[in-house]
């Protein structure tokens, strides 16, 4: 299988790179075939036609309608903000890989 982009975007790109070190520890143990990368929300519109899911942090879930707008044909989702607060990079990894296969049935 081809490796899926999961891309999360935070307001400054910098609270979500623990959390993406943790889902790729857990991707690699898993052997999920995944690229994850954090970016600043700003480059939302540069970096998010490349992704196969969209993941936003909760501190900028405003965003969302906007950065859907964005990205039409893109599942985006906010983390949530339970996961996100415990770093649970399993969790997370689980609800992108969901959306994926979610996108992918419609």
């Amino acid at each position: 299988m081809e490796k899926k982009h999961i891309y999360l975007f935070c307001s400054a790109g910098m609270s979500t790179s623990l959390l993406v070190s943790k889902m790729r520890t857990q991707a690699e143990k898993y052997d999920v075939p995944v690229i994850i990368e954090a970016f600043s929300e700003s480059l939302a519109s540069e970096k998010g036609p490349q992704a196969d899911v969209v993941l936003l942090g909760p501190q900028i879930a405003w965003m969302l309608e906007d950065i859907r707008r964005l990205l039409p044909n893109k599942p985006v989702e906010v983390i949530d903000s339970a996961l996100y607060g415990k770093v649970d990079g399993l969790g997370v990894l689980k609800a992108a890989v969901a959306a994926i296969k979610k996108a992918a049935a419609q």
